[in-house]
């Protein structure tokens, strides 16, 4: 169990402006150009929480994404960036930079609709 002071300094240290809904999907994450499977576990409108599943270690930040949210038929492709790399878990916080308008559209209403689904505060 965390200390309430833990709990502050990793809330001072967050950077993310949004909130989060949990989210199991599979995804194509390229990296140089290469698609590499991997898996989310949590969406914002800004960014997900990505684990590397098959991937060789690499320093690269700038990537493109690939993925369907559930009961969309619609592929979303965008970019994004490697903001932070977990110290524990082989997962990546990313930062979507490139979204093209009627994909965001999709991101915000699977958002709105699970908005009070489980959640992951901020």
């Amino acid at each position: 169990m965390l200390s309430k002071a833990s709990n502050d300094h990793r809330a001072n240290n967050d950077h993310r402006t949004a909130g989060r809904v949990a989210v199991d999907l599979l995804l194509n994450k390229y990296m140089g150009g290469r698609p590499h499977l991997a898996r989310a576990s949590n969406l914002s409108r800004r960014g997900l929480l990505v684990h590397r599943l098959f991937e060789p270690r690499s320093d690269e930040r700038a990537i493109g994404l690939q993925f369907q949210l559930p009961s969309c038929d619609r592929v979303i492709t965008c970019a994004g960036r490697i903001v932070h790399s977990h110290p524990w878990i082989e997962a990546d916080g990313i930062e979507l930079t490139d979204v093209a308008p009627q994909h965001q559209r999709l991101i915000d209403a699977f958002l709105e609709r699970h908005a009070g689904g489980p959640a992951i505060a901020r």
